[in-house]
């Protein structure tokens, strides 16, 4: 009797160890076979059991010895990876976990199989896989629930040539099948999947997957045949994909991210969510390659980005259905494409949708720091923002109307004053009117619900439209004219009480009580307050304390100018926020400066960004080293022609001819020190940094606005890369690295290298 012949046990892919297969093939007395056929009708085509000889021969024993030998060389137990599903346009792609979060869902997974309720954080905690039924959730925003599947065997797609994963109950009987091809050296096995699709393994290097076609012919008469071969592949590492190690689980910072106009962030027309990925993912590279000793003492962790969302909520309160009504049918793209973007700014110019957009960021803003805080109860860290376009703009108008633990108390003390000083005669509108002798107009007030601060802003507009006569309107309008000078003479006298030397502007005083103006900290300065022009809403308070704010490819410069603010007080910073750095591309269409409007008597260069290798793109190095060469030509060849030219005019006379040879000389000295000076004075970036400017307390008396390198490419049409310069900030390592660094500074960690 040969090996071959004899009785073997089916083995079990749930238990891959070749040497416990083995054992069982050598040592079952009674067992049964099974043997793969070559018919594409089944799997496992034959079970039958026999008597197993008792009396095996010597030759018998030691062909199982040799049999047992080789399997255990040859067979390896496949190494399984775990893949989630994302749908686009209706095509379906797999993409592999981390290895991090694939060993933590295999480990979960031979742990607590049967568990109905095993939940598995993964993505550094922004994605719950629900172990039992096969899916994966979003924590922080709404996104579609993805399909989890554990994958060892794939087979290449048809379109798009990326491996497909098989199912897992089908991947068990393949791996079932290549174990015994192995073990037993038996190949040309035919397997047919559930879709009724053919499985040749050939040889372990060649296994192939036949997808049948259906061919008609000339009398509509259908035949199956079989389709082109597909490769079939056994084991993640056998596949071209890439999988990355995973995050740090040690989070040091947070940082919201709000989007700009339109529910497309990127050249791509990718959701914000999409964006702050790559975000993130530069933001990891950036830290290996940057922050790497700190790394490897284990003093820091990641920075966590997480996306605020405003678009989708504003969209869904109707407005869409009303434009739509009104929209003309021709162009419907570009008509659709502004009504869902460019209105987007005019809608946060509107007092009814700016305030829900202000709502929105700000409650959004807070959910995410309570659930993050809940997820991560250790979490000892700050929180910063950072905001692109619109977004920026949003930011910083919440910003400057947030209330600091001091303003509050400013703000009792002021009110206390406010009330001694009216007293009785003026604690309520309807003592106002009786004391103006309009008594019968209280009921119109009281309707509109008119407090005393609310009549002392009205205008005669607003009185006309209220209903209120020509002769009450004047009486009214003379009351609240004469309350207003009188509250301007009470501050002057607070003013040169605490000699403060400085006035108030026309803008400030008419800014009204109540103002962002007259809350600004107590600083009274010739400038108008930022909060001035402001769209009229109810700004809702943040529960934590920024400690910076980044605006990408900002236009809070323009809309601070367009309201009437032409200047910052230099000594104004945000009430709740100490840092604020504005970053921009230098072909970005919307970015406007802010430095400008806080030392507008001087002219400088914005600090330029270095690139994340150092120094500077060799372009630029290139454009101003010929630059500086033109200049240097220019000023040889004009000192060359006014030699040549004082030669021509002047007498040939010996004497002249001597003085005029030693001028020469001399002129030529001069040109040639110049030329030899020029190249050792620092350029005009050099001379800015070696004296500081002072741009105000806006970021804690550092500079604030920094601008990009553009790309070489980008330096042949600076209008063709116009849009792209607005866009380019997702990927930019030059401005992740900014922000990984200006955060890591507050807690008293630096580069590895300083960038020049």
């Amino acid at each position: 009797m040969t090996a071959q012949s004899l009785i073997v046990p089916l083995p079990s892919f749930r238990d891959c160890n070749p040497s416990t297969q083995l054992s069982r093939i050598k040592g079952t007395g009674r067992g049964r076979s099974t043997h793969l056929h070559s018919n594409a009708g089944s799997v496992m085509s034959a079970v039958e059991q026999q008597p197993a000889d008792a009396s095996l021969s010597s030759n018998s024993s030691s062909s199982f010895e040799v049999i047992e030998a080789d399997a255990a060389n040859k067979y390896e137990a496949v190494v399984p990876h775990w893949f989630y599903c994302k749908v686009t346009d209706s095509r379906e792609r797999w993409i592999p976990f981390s290895t991090q979060d694939s060993e933590k869902l295999e480990a979960a997974q031979k742990m607590r199989k049967d568990d109905e309720e095993l939940v598995v954080p993964i993505s550094g905690g922004r994605y719950d896989v629900h172990l039992k039924q096969r899916q994966c959730y979003a924590v922080y925003w709404e996104e579609e629930v993805s399909e989890v599947r554990r994958c060892t065997w794939f087979y290449k797609g048809e379109k798009d040539n990326k491996y497909v994963p098989y199912l897992e109950s089908f991947s068990e009987e393949l791996e079932e099948a290549y174990m015994i091809a192995v073990t037993l050296d038996e190949w040309k096995k035919k397997l047919e999947s559930p879709n009724r699709e053919i499985i040749i393994l050939h040889n372990p290097k060649l296994m192939v997957h036949y997808h049948p076609v259906t061919v008609s012919d000339d009398w509509g008469s259908s035949s199956a045949e079989q389709g082109r071969p597909r490769t079939v592949k056994r084991g993640v590492e056998n596949i071209s994909v890439d999988i990355h190690s995973g995050e740090p689980e040690q989070i040091d910072h947070l940082v919201f991210v709000v989007h700009g106009i339109g529910p497309a962030c990127d050249i791509r027309f990718r959701s914000i969510i999409q964006c702050v990925n790559d975000f993130r993912a530069v933001s990891l590279s950036m830290l290996q390659a940057h922050f790497k000793k700190a790394q490897e003492q284990q003093q820091i962790g990641r920075v966590e980005f997480l996306p605020v969302n405003w678009h989708s909520r504003l969209h869904s309160t109707g407005v869409d259905v009303d434009l739509e009504r009104i929209t003309l049918p021709s162009i419907n793209r570009l008509r659709h494409f502004i009504n869902d973007t460019i209105l987007d700014v005019f809608f946060y110019n509107s007092a009814t949708y700016c305030q829900t957009i202000v709502d929105t960021v700000a409650s959004e803003m807070n959910r995410l720091y309570l659930l993050f805080l809940q997820r991560n109860p250790d979490y000892k860290g700050r929180v910063s923002i950072a905001g692109h376009s619109l977004g920026s703009l949003i930011l910083f108008d919440l910003l400057t109307n947030q209330k600091a633990s001091s303003e509050d108390e400013d703000g009792k003390e002021k009110e206390s004053q406010t009330g001694a000083r009216h007293g009785a005669d003026a604690s309520s509108v309807k003592e106002i009117l009786e004391k103006l002798k309009l008594s019968e107009y209280s009921t119109v007030f009281e309707k509109e619900r008119m407090d005393r601060q609310a009549l002392l802003l009205c205008t005669e507009q607003n009185l006309k439209d209220m209903g209120i006569p020509l002769g009450p309107r004047m009486k009214i309008l003379h009351y609240i004219s004469s309350e207003r000078e009188t509250q301007d003479s009470n501050h002057w006298a607070q003013i040169i009480a605490g000699n403060s030397g400085e006035g108030r502007t026309e803008s400030e005083s008419s800014a009204g009580p109540g103002s962002a103006g007259s809350r600004s900290s107590g600083r009274n300065c010739p400038y108008p307050d930022v909060s001035l022009g402001q769209v009229s809403a109810n700004y809702p308070q943040l529960i934590y304390k920024p400690a910076i704010f980044f605006a990408f490819g900002s236009p809070i410069g323009m809309f601070l100018t367009v309201r009437g603010v032409k200047r910052i007080d230099p000594s104004y910073s945000l009430p709740t926020c100490k840092g604020f750095f504005n970053i921009f591309h230098p072909f970005d269409p919307v970015a406007y400066r802010i430095e400008p409007m806080i030392v507008p008597d001087m002219e400088f260069e914005p600090m330029l960004l270095p690139h994340h290798k150092g120094r500077k793109r060799m372009h630029l190095e290139l454009k101003e080293g010929l630059t500086r060469m033109s200049m240097d030509l220019k000023n040889n060849l004009l000192g060359s022609l006014r030699v040549a030219w004082q030669s021509f005019t002047r007498a040939p006379l010996p004497a002249v001819e001597a003085a005029s040879t030693e001028s020469e000389t001399e002129s030529q000295n001069c040109s040639d020190g110049q030329t030899e000076v020029k190249p050792n004075e620092p350029p005009a970036a050099a001379k800015e940094e070696a004296s500081p400017i002072n741009v105000g307390m806006l970021n804690g008396g550092h500079r604030i606005d920094y601008v990009l390198q553009e790309k070489p490419i980008e330096s042949f049409n600076e209008y063709l890369f116009a849009l792209q310069g607005h866009l380019c900030y997702w990927e930019s390592e030059d401005t992740v690295l900014l922000v990984l660094k200006e955060i890591y500074q507050t807690q008293g960690i630096m580069l590895d290298q300083p960038l020049q």
